[in-house]
């Protein structure tokens, strides 16, 4: 979320903002709401300053009137008469004046709900000399690693090798769930797995502290992530319970400390999760429909930082090294590509891709996006740090970053280690994950058999 003292007094900053965004956000909303705020709340402590006055003066006359020897309310001679009406006229304005004040406080809450809620649909500022670009094709291309892998046969997609080997289901994942679902069989499921388990160690070994948070979330904690309102038609939401299923482990790291402040020396914090991520994925409709592209379920290594601000543009430097670093183990071409601000996520003010070559797709794959989100996350968050005892507290910078994401990452190595006779090689890097597992083969999904389309006997 963006400081309202900020747009108050940078609205063009703001609008240029969007502008590079290629996006719209309700701007000037926020500014008369803000407007209107401010006129309420002068009006508020002017009346305050006033009641305060006026209980100053009827004590003194309160006082008056016992140092004439006369109890509140007898009024004997001529000064205590005096003070009396005196008392009584100022009493009935206090009255009315704290009539007013109690509405109009009521007013200032009201407005205040408003202009967050308003705050809270405004993304955040892309950096000065974050490219230009109305979309992905916008995106610049920072540096590649390797050449794109061109063996000697026609490549299949990673939908044909995955059916051929019997490691992916696509028809019992359709018969189970519907479109966008699938199943995993035999070493299929166990690559998934030792994907897992090797980017943890890989994160872990460098610093970041594993967390297993819950798959499902309450609301406050989406809006707090920045996900809610933006996203509210993408994600799985149970009514009943109102509970949200997370749609990336960044939305829980982040509220891991919502509502805190850190004590000094806390920072930096370094989180790195293993999850399921729930989306429905309705912005995508049409697009990448075959194979596990595009789904509804997956898997997602999410590396999570708190820094202090001066640290941020370092630390995204880092987290971009480290998931390119990850990705260079697997020995596949890749490439590094910084984000338009069109192609910005909502609370990033700079992000990275890193792509793999897939050649049976022949395409790139977007297997991170690693994002400098600056002070918004901690701010609708309200999370805060010390930088020494006593001092202000401060918002921290956070920064996100994949490492990786599934099933993307398992789509490259499928293709990339596709041999000519159908059979898939283990990456080095995967086989002590895999029991040592080199090369998988057809018959690797462990006996699986034709799916029977007859009906069952009643």
């Amino acid at each position: 979320m963006l400081s309202i003292q900020l747009i108050r007094e940078n609205p063009d900053l703001v609008r240029r903002a969007l502008q590079r965004r290629h996006t719209e956000a309700p701007l000037d909303e926020a500014l008369a709401l803000d407007a209107r705020w401010r006129s309420v709340l002068a009006e508020v402590e002017s009346l305050r300053a006033e009641r305060n006055a006026l209980s100053k003066e009827i004590g003194g006359l309160s006082r008056l009137a016992k140092g004439a020897g006369l109890p509140t309310g007898q009024a004997g001679t001529k000064e205590a008469k005096h003070a009396e009406h005196r008392r009584s006229d100022l009493m009935a304005r206090s009255s009315f004046a704290g009539e007013r004040l109690d509405a109009l406080e009521d007013a200032l809450k009201e407005l205040d709900g408003q202009l967050r809620r308003v705050l809270l649909e405004i993304p955040n500022i892309p950096a000065d000399d974050v490219p230009d670009g109305a979309d992905e094709s916008g995106n610049v291309v920072v540096r590649q690693s390797g050449e794109p892998a061109a063996p000697g046969f026609q490549s299949k997609p990673h939908w044909e090798l995955g059916e051929s080997l019997g490691i992916i289901d696509f028809e019992r994942g359709a018969k189970l769930a519907g479109s966008r679902f699938y199943v995993l069989m035999g070493a299929g499921a166990r690559l998934e797995r030792a994907l897992i388990a090797w980017m943890l160690d890989f994160h872990t070994a460098r610093g970041y502290r594993e967390v297993y948070p819950p798959a499902m979330i309450k609301e406050e904690a989406l809006w707090a992530g920045g996900w809610l309102p933006k996203f509210a038609d993408n994600m799985y939401h149970d009514a009943e319970e109102d509970y949200w299923w997370i749609p990336t482990a960044e939305v829980a790291l982040t509220n891991m400390h919502r509502d805190e402040i850190l004590e000094p020396g806390s920072l930096p914090i370094s989180y790195v999760a293993g999850t399921p991520c729930f989306r429905r994925e309705k912005m995508s409709a049409g697009r990448d429909v075959r194979g596990i592209k595009r789904v509804h379920q997956f898997h997602k290594v999410e590396m999570y930082k708190f820094v202090e601000p001066e640290q941020s543009e370092q630390a995204l430097a880092d987290m971009v090294a480290q998931a390119e670093a990850l990705a260079g183990e697997l020995g596949i071409a890749r490439r590094v590509v910084e984000l338009c601000g069109g192609d910005l996520g909502f609370n990033a003010a700079r992000a990275f891709d890193i792509e793999l070559w897939a050649p049976g797709c022949g395409e790139w794959l977007e297997v991170s996006t690693c994002s400098n989100c600056t002070d918004f996350q901690a701010r609708r968050a309200n999370i805060r740090f010390r930088r020494e005892k006593g001092t202000r507290p401060e918002h921290p910078h956070t920064l996100n970053g994949s490492g990786l994401g599934l099933p993307r990452t398992m789509i490259a190595v499928l293709e990339n280690y596709q041999q000519a006779d159908g059979s898939v090689l283990v990456p080095d890097v995967l086989r002590p994950y895999m029991g040592g597992m080199e090369r998988i083969v057809s018959g690797a999904g462990e006996g699986r058999q034709q799916v029977d389309q007859t009906s069952p006997e009643m």
